[in-house]
């Protein structure tokens, strides 16, 4: 049963959807709070933590928290996300990928950037990013799997081999993420990469000899910044550094989560079906392409049971082996070496204008 259109795909409902002969996948029409109310269970998430979006977003705006409120419009846009690749790229997204998904962007975005819980609970932004790298070598598993099923375009990819792009797959949405973590912080002035305090601090840049010799700096208690209007703002503890080991700290537990879901593929796929853990988050492709010629070919063999013209159609008489000139020359008797010779020539050739109109 498709989810999209809640009936089954035949190509007799293809033809009255599309009506032509290039049967693909049926258009899909609905919306894509349609497209979430198809799965129950995500639905009720998407609802729950909708409406408590909604009610932040509405104290944000009574209270003139105008960056708050653009927070939640943008959280309630992404929980479409899910919807709209479902829809777009033709796969079914499991429950348990779908509802990690709209749990994942309310706990970055709500809990996350209003509640301050990066600042609030440790390792907020560390279990974050791991479970990016666990979401999204699923979904280079989905993707490599749906080639792999592609019978027109097949790539014969091993278990290994697989894994391995999907590890890369989830490492590279990881960096690109860093990048524009970097690119706001830098244009925006903003601080999404998170600074830290540290005690040892160790540079080629303080060496005045420019020979390239590592300066140490050790045990640091306090850093003290000068102003040019003479004001000082003293940080207690150590010294801080600017985003880098945030940056690094995300990059290795983002590994870390495409690391175990990419060897859970890799058995998965190995043993087919025999996932349970990787079947719960792996999308699947909801249909596999078929081209015109096979679409005609498949509603002819439904159709030639209901319809004697189309069976007439769509295949040749089993009996038609001999020209009318053959039949006339046996009748009448005359058949000589040279005739046989034309009569089999002209049968041969029949033969092969059948063979190529069958088929």
């Amino acid at each position: 049963m498709s989810r999209f259109t809640g009936r089954k795909k035949t190509v007799s409902n293809v033809r009255n959807e599309t009506g032509q002969g290039n049967f693909r996948t049926p258009p899909v029409k609905h919306s894509l709070i349609y497209q979430i109310r198809t799965n129950r269970k995500a639905f009720v998430v998407y609802m729950v933590l909708s409406v408590i979006v909604l009610a932040v977003l509405v104290r944000s705006a009574w209270n003139g928290l105008w960056e708050s409120a653009f927070v939640c419009f943008l959280t309630m846009n992404l929980f479409l996300i899910p919807p709209f690749i479902e829809r777009s790229f033709k796969i079914e997204l499991p429950t348990a990928l779908e509802v990690l998904a709209f749990v994942f962007v309310f706990c970055a975005m709500i809990l996350g950037e209003i509640g301050c819980y990066y600042m609030k609970v440790p390792l907020w932004d560390s279990a974050l990013h791991t479970v990016c790298g666990f979401m999204f070598a699923a979904f280079g598993f989905c993707l490599l799997d749906i080639l792999n099923k592609n019978k027109y375009n097949k790539f014969d990819m091993s278990p290994f081999f697989m894994a391995f792009i999907a590890f890369c797959f989830a490492m590279t949405v990881g960096v690109m993420w860093e990048f524009i973590e970097f690119l706001i912080d830098t244009v925006m002035s903003k601080d999404m990469q998170k600074d830290f305090i540290i005690k040892n601090l160790y540079t080629v840049t303080l060496d005045k000899t420019n020979s390239n010799t590592v300066i140490a700096i050790e045990n640091i208690e306090s850093t003290v910044i000068n102003y040019g209007d003479g004001n000082q703002w003293v940080i207690e503890g150590g010294y801080i550094d600017v985003g880098l080991r945030d940056t690094m700290k995300d990059l290795l537990v983002n590994f870390a989560g495409a690391l175990v879901f990419s060897t859970i593929g890799f058995f998965y796929v190995k043993h087919r079906g025999k996932g349970i853990i990787a079947s719960q988050f792996i999308p699947r492709s909801l249909s596999e392409p078929v081209f015109a010629g096979e679409y005609e070919k498949t509603a002819c063999e439904l159709d030639k049971n209901e319809n004697n013209s189309v069976q007439n159609a769509c295949e040749l008489p089993q009996e038609q082996t001999k020209e009318p000139v053959e039949e006339e020359m046996q009748e009448n008797g005359e058949e000589s070496d040279g005739d046989r010779q034309l009569v089999s020539a002209v049968s041969s050739k029949s033969r092969r204008k059948s063979t190529k109109g069958q088929e």
